[in-house]
C-alpha cells in the first residue's frame, strides 16, 4: 500500500501490478485446466463450482445497483444485470454456463441445487457478495477491477481446453466469447470511476486494497479446487463426486 497520494496514472499502474502479480490465471490449478492436465471429472467439478460465482454474481451486482445514487451510475451497472441473466429465460451468461456443464455431462438441476459446492467455494463466494453489499461504493466498484485481466484467461482457457480435452466444443464454450467485449467494456467504466473518484490516500488504499480482495476470492476458489480434486484429492463430505471413470 502507498503511503502517498498517486496520480490517477499511477494507481492505474498501481493496480495492473496488483492483477500481474495475483491474477488467478497464476494459479497451478487453471493451469493445469489450460494445459489439458485435468480429468473430465475434475474439469466437471471446475463447472460446477464456477456455477455458483457466476450464479452470484448478478446478484452482487443488483445490491450495488440498488445503492448507487444517479440515473447515469444505475444505467450503466443494470447492463451488467442484463448480460449475466439475460432478458429472457435461456439468455444470458448464467444460462451460458449451464449449457457449458450440461455439455460436460452434469445434471442441471443438481448444479442449480448448489448441493455438490465445495465449502471453500461457498465461503468465497458469500464473501464477495458480502463485500459488495456492505463496503463503499468506491470499493464496491474497484473490487470488479479483476474484469481487466480477464481477456487474457478467457482466450487462455478457450484455446487450451478447445486444444486438449476431446469432450469439449466451442459450442459447450459459448459463455466465454461474449465476455470478450463485454469484460472490456466494463473494466473501462469501472477503471474510469476509480481514477476519478479516489481523490485521497485512504480512498486510494482503499481501491488497491479491494482489487487484492478481489483476487483473492478467486484464486481461493481454485486453492479449494486444487486441495479437493487434486492434491491431496481429499473431497469433504456432500461435495460433488466425480463418477468414477471420470476422475
Amino acid at each position: 500500500m502507498t503511503d502517498r497520494l498517486l496520480s490517477p496514472e499511477d494507481l492505474e499502474a498501481a493496480l495492473r501490478a496488483i492483477g500481474a502479480e495475483r491474477y488467478h490465471n497464476l494459479h497451478p490449478f487453471h493451469r493445469a485446466l489450460h494445459d489439458g492436465k485435468l480429468t473430465k471429472g475434475q474439469v466437471q467439478a471446475w463447472a460446477l463450482n464456477r456455477y455458483y460465482y457466476q450464479a452470484s454474481i448478478p446478484a452482487k451486482d443488483a445490491t450495488l445497483l440498488a445503492r448507487l445514487p444517479t440515473a447515469e451510475l444505475r444505467r450503466e451497472w443494470r447492463r451488467r444485470l442484463i448480460d449475466h441473466d439475460g432478458t429472457e429465460p435461456g439468455t444470458g451468461g448464467v444460462a451460458r454456463w449451464l449449457k457449458l456443464t450440461d455439455g460436460l455431462g452434469l445434471d442441471r438441476g443438481y448444479v442449480e441445487s448448489l448441493d455438490g459446492l465445495l465449502p471453500g467455494t461457498r465461503f468465497a463466494v458469500e464473501a464477495y457478495v458480502h463485500f459488495v453489499r456492505e463496503r463503499s461504493i468506491l470499493e464496491a466498484i474497484a473490487s470488479s477491477l479483476t474484469e481487466l485481466f480477464s481477456p487474457t484467461i478467457i482466450s487462455e482457457r478457450v484455446s487450451g481446453m478447445l486444444r486438449n480435452y476431446p469432450f469439449i466444443t466451442e459450442e459447450t464454450l459459448a459463455y466465454f466469447a461474449p465476455r470478450l467485449t463485454q469484460a472490456p467494456q466494463d473494466s473501462a467504466f469501472a477503471l474510469a470511476y476509480v481514477k476519478e473518484h479516489a481523490r485521497t490516500v485512504a480512498e486510494q488504499q482503499a481501491v488497491l486494497g479491494a482489487l487484492k480482495f478481489k483476487c483473492g476470492v478467486l484464486w481461493s476458489m481454485l486453492d479449494a479446487l486444487d486441495y479437493a480434486y487434486v492434491t491431496p484429492a481429499r473431497i469433504p463430505p456432500g461435495a460433488f463426486r466425480p463418477a468414477e471413470g471420470a476422475a
